[in-house]
């Protein structure tokens, strides 16, 4: 599959014996699918090129949509989202650290990937299928730098995409049910 980083038949990172773990790192597991929410080709990643509409503004990605609700300011969201690649959305907002962010961005921000996953796959079938077609799979965000939105180096981040993508997911077969 596309944009997968690595699969639980490659994984080397620890072995069970009996209950007990050995190894550094947390095994991989066959019931989970790794991948990059950067890769633009990944429809369950936020840099892939699926507009969606929501609070009436088109949006080109999901990731310009989180980058952009990290501001209060109408004309920084702008700015973010007039921006032509998700790549120099997600750039230009680590380059801008110093200014001011809302307040209470860390507690809404799964909010805000919440909405914008749910409303790009309610907008393009290609992207619902893509995570309903994952099953009862857990979704692992394999980014190793970070340990909040994906599971870190150590695979022992929040996850907090993959969780995300999964709460969306259960949403969907709610709804088609």
């Amino acid at each position: 599959m596309a944009g997968l980083c690595r699969s639980a038949a490659q994984s080397t990172a620890g072995t069970k014996r009996g209950s007990v773990v050995s190894g550094l790192f947390t095994p991989e597991t066959g019931d989970a699918l790794y991948f990059s929410r950067f890769n633009p080709e990944e429809l369950l990643g936020s840099y892939v090129d699926l507009s969606f509409l929501l609070e009436d503004t088109l949006w080109p990605s999901v990731e310009h949509y989180l980058q952009a609700m990290q501001y209060e300011a109408v004309q920084e969201q702008e700015r973010i989202r007039a921006l032509a690649t998700p790549e120099l959305a997600h750039r230009e907002e680590k380059a801008r650290w110093f200014k001011r962010r809302r307040k209470d961005w860390k507690s809404l921000r799964t909010i805000y990937l919440t909405r914008a996953i749910y409303t790009r796959c309610k907008t393009h079938e290609q992207a619902r299928a893509r995570l309903l077609e994952t099953g009862d799979m857990r979704l692992v965000e394999n980014d190793q730098y970070d340990y909040y939105w994906g599971c870190g180096r150590d695979r022992r981040g929040d996850n907090m995409y993959g969780q995300v993508l999964m709460s969306v997911r259960d949403k969907l077969r709610a709804e088609g049910e």
